[in-house]
């Protein structure tokens, strides 16, 4: 899939599945995603003639951070100015849950499955003119547990196909078939968006076949944007799918960029950092050290590991704000998913970093008998921090990475 050109007469924007990411980590170049990256792709279409969709999938959990970001979401869609947002059963419990609905006039309107919350309506339609002819653009949420597919037939109102763009957002389907979900859907549907089961959004359906069907993707990388061409005479209208990465060379919002410095201050005053969740050490009578204690004996690898860039880890993350962020922090210190590692930078500065306890494990045994005990387990490889959410270049460039961290000996 490539960008679409601009000659689209109506122009509908998806995203979805964002999983609590409000924007890329950071911690390596090339990164894809962030809130504040979508307005351009957003205004390169006139809003007179623009759709934009949420799909749902607002946050993995329902703990205090996740609490957090969906309230900062909700917020997000806002200033973005998104005309529709469809909840998942869990986006709808935790709407719920917060009161958001009670709140007062949204700007954008919300739809949930049939069932799902009788508050919530299922359907949602929009009006657009081209060259004097009205077309409705109709978007509905159904659940394939509460029933066969088919059924979403009743979500849609009867018109004229060539004057109506019927969409469903399908929920409940996970683990099926493509080919089994698209042969149930009603043949009145043009266009259906399925739960993403990847990072990168996926055509489902065959090139040019109806009803035309895709995945919006995961972690808000990608907006998915469907243009719709209206024939000069009366006829089928043309649907034609793109993915638009959010590259991080697109410009930031400024006014999204400040609400997420919001979500940097809620996350700090509601000391989430010192709440992360810890358990005791495997091996007990074992602690972590710190690694100013290895260089007593270790005075070359100790000094050749502090020209490197783990050295500096924790320093990276207070530069963009983000240092009282656990999921942040976890990577740039030592052990914090233990209780004896890592709390804050004031009660355990000695742990910040990734320092030599991360790689190599506890070590108060081995300090204790002068080198005699091995450092015990846990011990992390580099795939625990590096991963393809965090560092998108690592895969494929181990033995460079690797290059860049060397302060022992080479035999």
């Amino acid at each position: 899939m490539t960008v679409a050109e601009s000659r689209d007469d109506i122009v509908l924007f998806f995203t979805g599945s964002a999983l609590g990411v409000l924007k890329p980590c950071g911690c390596s170049g090339g990164q894809l995603g962030g809130l504040e990256r979508r307005t351009s792709i957003f205004a390169a279409s006139p809003k007179v003639n623009r759709l934009i969709v949420d799909t749902g999938g607002m946050v993995l959990n329902d703990g205090e951070q996740d609490l957090i970001k969906f309230r900062i979401l909700f917020e997000g869609f806002r200033l973005l100015g998104y005309d529709l947002v469809h909840l998942t059963p869990q986006d709808g419990e935790i709407t719920a849950n917060l009161g958001i609905l009670n709140e007062g006039d949204k700007p954008f309107k919300i739809i949930a499955a049939r069932g799902q919350d009788a508050g919530m309506p299922a359907s949602f339609a929009r009006q657009f003119t081209v060259r004097d002819r009205t077309i409705s653009v109709n978007v509905a949420a159904f659940d394939a547990q509460a029933g066969p597919i088919g059924q979403s037939a009743g979500l849609f109102p009867d018109g004229d196909a060539s004057l109506r763009v019927n969409i469903l957002i399908l929920g409940g389907c996970e683990g099926r078939a493509a080919q089994d979900i698209l042969s149930t859907v009603p043949p009145t549907v043009d266009c259906v968006i399925c739960p993403s089961d990847s990072d990168e959004p996926r055509l489902l359906s065959e090139p040019g076949a109806r009803p035309l069907a895709f995945t919006v993707g995961r972690f808000g990388r990608h907006v998915s944007r469907v243009g719709v061409t209206v024939p000069a005479q009366k006829g089928p209208l043309a649907l034609r799918l793109a993915d638009v990465p959010v590259a991080e060379e697109l410009p930031k919002d400024e006014a999204l960029v400040r609400l997420y410095q919001s979500y940097q201050h809620l996350v700090k005053d509601g000391n989430l950092l010192e709440k992360y969740p810890s358990i005791p050490l495997p091996q007990k009578d074992v602690t972590f050290v710190g690694s100013k204690t290895c260089a007593r004996c270790h005075e070359y690898e100790h000094g050749k590991w502090s020209e490197k860039a783990h050295a500096d880890a924790f320093a990276t993350l207070k530069k963009v704000g983000s240092d009282r962020d656990p999921e942040c922090v976890i990577c740039h210190v030592v052990g914090m998913e233990y209780s004896e590692g890592f709390i804050t930078e004031e009660r355990t500065a000695h742990l910040k970093d990734v320092g030599c306890e991360v790689c190599h494990g506890p070590g108060s045994e081995h300090v204790q008998t002068a080198g005699q005990a091995k450092t015990s387990e846990p011990k992390k490889n580099c795939l625990n921090c590096h991963t393809p959410e965090h560092s998108g270049e690592y895969a494929g460039h181990e033995e460079e990475f690797m290059k860049k961290i060397v302060h022992w000996r080479e035999p």
